[in-house]
């Protein structure tokens, strides 16, 4: 009993970063648990006087429970489009959770995690654990079954693929939540110019509702297009509650129905005071998985 309790007290130790390698590569909060779970499973039935590194070990496993994860989507053809949104990470409008700051860092925006979500399963493997966690490629290549060399490859392709998250956001959150009130406000009064004023010409407005909309991702370029499909949705949505939240860290928001119901939560990216992308998720299964359940009053 003691034995098993110490190991536990050493798998406690590696369990944020194996979360933050999990959710990376699935871009899912509850998936991740699951294969950080897995990997307690499996060390629990392990003889720890065979293993070498605890550290290590552990990381490949998850690594593997993921790959096989992102390969199992593949083969069910669950290959998403453009526009899939992942699962985030919510918080109040007030400041994050310190468990979510240590499992988000500063590097897990909605938009990188979009673009991590059209990669194939080795090359987002290789990339996580490559260019996030700064494994060699020595260590990567036996979970991939790859040469280093072709691990080497396979991040590479996956860097290309991630450099179009090319601005960053701005940091600081009165400047995006003033954006993201600006958004509102002007939707909510149906003011095309005022909504055009605070979206940037090149914005991104990516919608997933899943089930909702048949399965459907939606992925529209371009201020003047946004800020009509922007206009057009809200109609459907008159009476509805809207929440500020954090969204991965960055200002968003959370509407609810007539019924108090989440129907959506939206997350934005804010550059140079306006709006360069906004994630919109709307499917009914996956936001019954996050926890809303501790933001504040709606928005007046």
């Amino acid at each position: 009993m003691d034995q098993q309790r110490l190991l536990a007290e050493r798998f406690e130790t590696h369990r944020r970063r194996l979360r933050g390698i999990a959710y990376r590569m699935l871009g899912s909060p509850s998936e991740a648990d699951d294969a950080v779970q897995e990997a307690w499973i499996r060390i629990s039935r392990t003889d720890e006087s065979e293993i070498d590194n605890l550290g290590a070990w552990l990381t490949t496993v998850v690594a593997r429970v993921c790959l096989n994860i992102l390969r199992a989507r593949k083969a069910r053809h669950e290959a998403y489009p453009p526009g899939r949104v992942p699962e985030p990470i919510i918080d109040r409008p007030e400041g994050m959770d310190p468990e979510h700051e240590a499992l988000l860092g500063d590097s897990v925006g909605l938009a990188l995690l979009v673009l991590l979500e059209t990669l194939a399963p080795a090359e987002r493997v290789a990339f996580v654990l490559h260019d996030v966690f700064a494994l060699p490629f020595d260590e990567i290549a036996p979970i991939l079954g790859r040469t280093p060399t072709a691990t080497r490859q396979l991040a590479s392709r996956a860097r290309r693929r991630v450099r179009g998250v090319a601005s960053a956001p701005d940091r600081d959150l009165r400047a995006q939540r003033t954006a993201v009130d600006a958004f509102i406000a002007a939707v909510r009064s149906g003011d095309l110019e005022a909504l055009l004023a605070i979206l940037a010409p090149t914005v991104i407005l990516r919608a997933d509702g899943g089930a909702r909309w048949l399965g459907a991702t939606r992925e529209i370029r371009g201020a003047e297009m946004v800020a009509r499909s922007a206009l057009t949705i809200t109609r459907r949505l008159t009476g509805f509650d809207v929440q500020h939240a954090l969204v991965n860290g960055s200002a968003g928001i959370v509407s609810r129905d007539e019924n108090g119901e989440p129907f959506s939560v939206m997350g934005f990216m804010v550059h140079d005071g306006r709006i360069l992308e906004i994630d919109v998720l709307a499917d009914p299964e996956r936001l019954r998985r996050l926890d809303l359940t501790r933001l504040g009053s709606a928005i007046s």
